[in-house]
């Protein structure tokens, strides 16, 4: 009987545990810029969702090459503006869970890709998942990048 018990008292705690989560409002993230604000807006969707400790955020897509730049270098730079999103929800590379990748290409992005997601993603490292699509949302879009992190753990007060 004390098994029933303690086990109905479990099941309780996680019942409970699950509604405050769901019972929490999420919070979403926009862009900063206007012009980037007005174009999620028109289409329905935030840069980021924030909600029971996680951060959900939305595809960014890496398009050509600029002049002048390596593959790796441009995808560089869209990993360190995904670091920024990362940072404006609370959360930094080191929190990240699981990645998803879209490539138009697979076999010509994934070495260069790979190449600058070392710079930003250490040990122990993420799930990932690649997947090969015909095309992405802009036309001349190369990869699209989706990641899960958690919030960054505060840092337990110092006892007075």
């Amino acid at each position: 009987m004390k098994t029933i018990g303690t086990s109905l008292t479990a099941a309780m705690a996680i019942i409970g545990a699950t509604s405050a989560a769901l019972a929490e409002p999420k919070q979403t993230l926009m862009p900063e810029s206007e012009q980037g604000r007005a174009f999620m807006e028109q289409f329905g969707f935030s840069q980021a969702v924030i909600h029971d400790g996680k951060v959900y955020m939305s595809g960014v897509i890496a398009g050509p090459t600029p002049e002048g730049m390596t593959d790796e270098e441009s995808y560089t730079r869209t990993f360190t503006y995904l670091g920024t999103i990362l940072k404006r929800a609370g959360s930094s590379w080191d929190d990240v869970l699981d990645i998803t990748t879209y490539h138009v290409d697979i076999d010509q992005s994934m070495p260069p890709l790979a190449a600058a997601k070392k710079r930003f993603v250490k040990a122990p490292f993420p799930a990932w998942t690649a997947i090969d699509v015909d095309r992405l949302y802009t036309p001349d879009g190369l990869v699209e990048i989706k990641i899960i992190a958690r919030l960054t753990p505060k840092a337990d007060e110092p006892a007075e």
